[in-house]
């Protein structure tokens, strides 16, 4: 596992970079080409070593028999739907914010071409969904010897 992909920085520069990003305009934008912006569900990290794909989504209080992961021409989805235990407004009740989301949510990520969907392993643990996509084996060159 990749420690890197399940912990979040809380140091100083990472605070400077979010009041950058917030003065330029910049913040909510993805962080890179494969992101999308914050605040989208569920929250996902991921990593390619040499000999697989990791992928961890960040996904409290779900059931995991409820969450699909699936992989079709080299896009691995992860689907499902939150529900929320919190009260709705009525007569004795007031709720004034609502910030968790909740209803179905859907996760489209592309993976390299190398990816061997035959071979995915999910787990869910603790919160987060993991996805481990194993390399397909990568073929050495091999010397063709010319007749003459």
């Amino acid at each position: 596992m990749y420690p890197s992909l399940t912990t979040f920085p809380n140091d100083g520069l990472a605070d400077f970079e979010r009041q950058l990003d917030r003065l330029f305009g910049l913040a909510g934008l993805p962080s890179s080409i494969r992101a999308v912006a914050r605040g989208s569900f569920p929250a996902v990290n991921m990593g390619v070593s040499e000999g697989s794909v990791e992928i961890y989504a960040f996904a409290p209080g779900l059931d995991p028999a409820t969450i699909d992961v699936s992989i079709d021409k080299g896009l691995l989805t992860i689907r499902g739907e939150r529900t929320l235990e919190t009260p709705e407004s009525s007569e004795k009740v007031n709720v004034y914010a609502r910030e968790r989301f909740s209803g179905p949510f859907k996760r489209v990520i592309s993976l390299p071409e190398d990816a061997d969907a035959g071979r995915i392993d999910a787990s869910y643990r603790n919160g987060i969904l993991r996805v481990l996509v194993p390399k397909s084996e990568v073929r050495k060159p091999v010397r063709v010897e010319i007749k003459q």
